[in-house]
């Protein structure tokens, strides 16, 4: 709409619907957050009508008849196949729609809104609105946040690791805020399983002592096997920064709880023979059955088998 006039409105009028208004109040509605966003975005004050008073948009009533009327059924009956070739469409009757004469007048709707409105509006910002969302997550022991949606992980300062933060992100970027201060931000990065850190947000820059460290899982995995001891420790460098590698380092040393030690310390062992260091490794390997297998035929000696061209040991004495 905003782009379509070239500027916004002071103010925009909603009915009460739902995406537009959360908690309808004569006085103080409640804005839905997604679309005040929009408003301040455009800086426009909303001013939803009043409920039950079908008086406040008896106009806009009028002319969504008038637009039904004009563009809508001169549609209904043919069919496109992309969304560019239907708006292309809409345009075109929208576009004769203001070119017809007021009645009675000498001018049409274009003409009145090019000397009339257009010089009242806002302009526009730079950046068209996009759409943001709100959830609420715990930073982890290794000082990151989680967008489950992406399985991506973003950085937060160290000293709020455990408390409860408020991710608002959209299509390009990501805000993270704790009581309404902004904490971090990051570019959206839609690769899975990958992190964007900021060096200066992990305890491993500073002075700070945590539950996880990466003594703490050597010294775990060592109890277990030098062999995984040395796994966990190419997990550990395959990263940029330690934090990076605390849950792959949780999730390989608890497989020991469900699949045994004998398991883990031949899967970790196939891992170093094959140099690839992540927890989906482990875990398939496991899951295959292939761990303890590959590592049984590793041991086994071939045996010679029975024929008359073979001498034996007998004839060497």
């Amino acid at each position: 709409m905003v782009h379509f006039f070239g500027g916004s409105t002071k103010a925009i009028t909603p009915d009460n619907l739902k995406s537009a208004v959360t908690a309808p109040c004569r006085y103080e509605p409640s804005i839905n957050n997604v679309f005040n966003d929009f408003a301040n975005h455009y800086q426009m004050a909303v001013v939803p009508t009043r409920s039950l008073k079908p008086q406040d948009k008896a106009l806009v009533e009028r002319y969504v008849s008038i637009i039904y009327t004009r563009v809508y059924s001169r549609l209904r009956n043919q069919t496109f196949f992309s969304l560019e070739d239907l708006n292309a469409a809409i345009r075109k009757y929208v576009d004769e729609h203001n070119q017809i004469l007021f009645q009675g007048k000498d001018y049409n709707r274009q003409q009145l809104f090019e000397r009339e409105e257009k010089s009242l509006l806002n302009p526009l910002p730079a950046d068209p609105f996009d759409i943001k969302h709100y959830k609420k997550v715990t930073v982890m022991k290794n000082s990151h946040v989680q967008l489950r949606g992406d399985h991506h992980y973003y950085s937060v300062p160290y000293r709020y690791i455990g408390e409860q933060v408020k991710l608002i992100y959209s299509r390009k970027e990501i805000s993270v805020y704790f009581k309404g201060e902004r904490v971090a931000y990051h570019l959206r990065n839609y690769q899975k399983y990958k992190y964007t850190t900021v060096k200066d947000h992990l305890p491993s820059q500073h002075q700070f002592v945590m539950d996880w460290s990466p003594e703490k899982f050597l010294s775990w995995a060592g109890g277990i096997d030098m062999v995984v001891k040395e796994y966990i420790q190419k997990v550990r460098d395959s990263k940029n920064y330690p934090e990076q590698a605390y849950k792959s380092c949780v999730g390989i040393l608890s497989i020991v709880r469900k699949s045994g030690k004998e398991q883990l310390i031949a899967a970790c062992s196939k891992g170093n023979e094959l140099g690839v260091y992540n927890y989906t490794f482990i875990k398939k390997v496991i899951e295959n059955g292939y761990a303890l297998q590959s590592t049984q035929d590793d041991h086994k000696q071939p045996a010679l088998p029975f024929h008359e061209n073979v001498r034996g040991r007998d004839y060497y004495q």
